[in-house]
């Protein structure tokens, strides 16, 4: 206890130096920024000299609430979401001394934009079935490929790109892990309207891209296992966030049932009670997720969070529409625009419905997380491989 006590105070006081030497209301936000980095006080698990000080993540909420209150500012979390959610772990994970000192200050301050270039048009939920092709070319690969579903790449500085470096290695061992600037001549980036009218996703189109080898994460043909890194972080941080009772969608659902009265049924107040607690559930469930976290990485625990998310999402904003009636049938908006984060809460009901039926395919289906629950959670056999040539096999005896 007294060692805990002591780590806390050392805290404090580190918190209250930063505020000393940079005072929130007179120092540029970017100043401020890069001076909470440097103070060791942007992740305080990560390791010194890397924006922490290799102390247990669950004090970073501690940190975070004393900033806050000191008026000073963030880092803009769901305008970097993959780099902070995902590209930062991943690169401490796997990264070189100079890769980690190159870009986790600026990615952490919001100085640089990451997006992430792994799906493409015939290899989604098969990820390890993909075909953008990087060829070694003295000390740079060149490559050659199609990504898709590519949210925010219209504004990243960077990406976290899989490519196959092995085309005759098994497709899982054939695979290499980049980190791509977006800038370089060869990337192009066109936008893809969905049926929210928006075009927040992109696709990418890779023609002679040159990355350098020093921009390779992990070993060469390691891509798969740094990739499946990356995939679990992207998991909790789409599925295991901080919340307050009652935020997010249940929120806004909640309030429409105590504002329309008029639109109550004994069916909708069944429905509304039974999802009120599958959102608080999964809230706890969150909880004790992140504070599993704290002592290691991120395991398949993360899929069957993400499942949950998507579903519940998908129920309350259908739920949404049968309380607001016909009043749901309005869409405020359906000019063509290239957000930069999606906010659920922000919109109206019509928007939340469309857009919600992209989150049992975003992050990984819904049906390849409940294989990685039933395989890597529960211990289930797996599926049997089943021969789809063998009814012409038989026809051919």
């Amino acid at each position: 206890m007294a060692d805990d006590q002591s780590l806390r105070a050392d805290l404090r006081e580190r918190v209250d130096a930063l505020l000393a030497a940079h005072p929130p209301a007179t120092t540029p936000r970017l100043e401020f920024l890069r001076a909470r980095y440097d103070a060791g006080l942007a992740w305080v698990s990560f390791p010194e000299g890397h924006g922490g000080l290799g102390l247990p993540a669950a004090l970073q909420g501690e940190v975070d609430a004393r900033l806050d209150a000191a008026g000073a500012p963030d880092n803009n979390p769901r305008g970097n979401g993959i780099g902070l959610g995902m590209a930062a772990p991943t690169i401490l994970a796997f990264g070189t001394e100079e890769q980690k000192q190159r870009f986790l200050r600026p990615l952490w301050t919001g100085e640089q934009i990451w997006c992430q270039l792994f799906s493409e048009p015939g290899a989604g939920s098969d990820l390890a079935n993909l075909g953008t092709r990087a060829v070694r070319d003295g000390d740079e690969w060149v490559v050659n490929g199609q990504k898709v579903w590519t949210s925010v790449a219209h504004i990243a500085d960077f990406a976290i790109l899989v490519a196959r470096t092995d085309p005759d290695a098994v497709k899982h061992a054939g695979l290499t892990y980049f980190l791509c600037d977006m800038s370089d001549p060869g990337v192009e980036v066109r936008p893809l309207r969905q049926i929210t009218g928006e075009a927040e996703f992109n696709e990418v189109f890779l023609t002679d891209v040159r990355i350098p080898d020093a921009n390779r994460l992990g070993a060469e043909g390691q891509g798969w296992r740094v990739a499946t890194a990356t995939l679990n972080q992207e998991r909790v941080s789409i599925g295991g966030r901080a919340a307050a009772r009652e935020s997010g969608l249940i929120g806004v659902v909640a309030r429409e049932w105590r504002d329309r009265p008029d639109r109550r049924t004994p069916d909708l107040h069944d429905r509304l009670l039974r999802l009120w607690v599958d959102a608080e559930v999964a809230r706890l469930t969150g909880v004790r997720l992140r504070q599993k976290l704290a002592t290691g990485r991120p395991g398949p625990e993360g899929a069957a969070m993400k499942i949950t998310f998507a579903r519940i999402n998908q129920q309350l904003s259908g739920l949404e529409l049968e309380l607001l009636g016909e009043d749901a049938l309005r869409y405020s908006d359906w000019t063509l625009v290239r957000p930069t984060e999606v906010d659920m809460t922000g919109r109206d009901a019509g928007y939340r419905y469309l857009r919600a039926k992209g989150n049992s395919i975003e992050g990984g289906t819904s049906e390849i997380l409940r294989n990685i629950v039933a395989e890597r959670v529960l211990g289930l056999p797996p599926e049997p491989r089943v021969d789809k040539d063998a009814p012409w096999k038989e026809l051919q005896k």
